[in-house]
């Protein structure tokens, strides 16, 4: 199997990403998985396994010496661990942000969630409060 950068040499390097329900496979040869940091975790780049190789250089494109005032979050620190260091990372570096983040997830608002068993409760004491507010409304002269 050959390597998905070079596209010369055996891959050895095998990775695998569940990505919104989809497996995703990386092949990567010794050189470019060294190349890419796999086998150093201080240097690796998760932003590039999370949305594919070279995800990471996208992400450098905007303001590349550019760090977040609050925290002192750089891209780099982003594009070593994958996440922001503060709120205030998301107004900082929200140019190449949105692009990345309806990558990774379904959106870019956060919208939380419930479990399905508290959805139906929410629901029935909304139903609850209707049939309440509509019986005052026709007990009212």
């Amino acid at each position: 199997m050959l390597c998905d950068v070079c596209k010369c040499n055996d891959a050895t390097v095998f990775l695998t990403q569940i990505l919104e329900g989809k497996m995703h496979k990386v092949n990567l040869c010794e050189a470019c998985s060294k190349e890419k940091g796999v086998q150093d975790p201080t240097s690796f780049a998760l932003a590039d396994l999370l949305l594919g190789i070279g995800a990471a250089e996208e992400i450098e494109k905007g303001a590349p010496a550019q760090k977040c005032p609050v925290c002192g979050f750089s891209q780099a620190d982003f594009k070593k661990t994958g996440r922001l260091g503060c709120s205030e990372c998301y107004v900082t570096f929200g140019e190449g942000l949105n692009s990345l983040l309806k990558a990774m997830h379904k959106g870019t608002e956060h919208v939380g969630k419930l479990p399905e068993r508290a959805q139906r409760a929410v629901a029935l004491n909304h139903r609850i409060q209707i049939k309440q507010l509509e019986s005052e409304l026709s007990n009212s002269p």
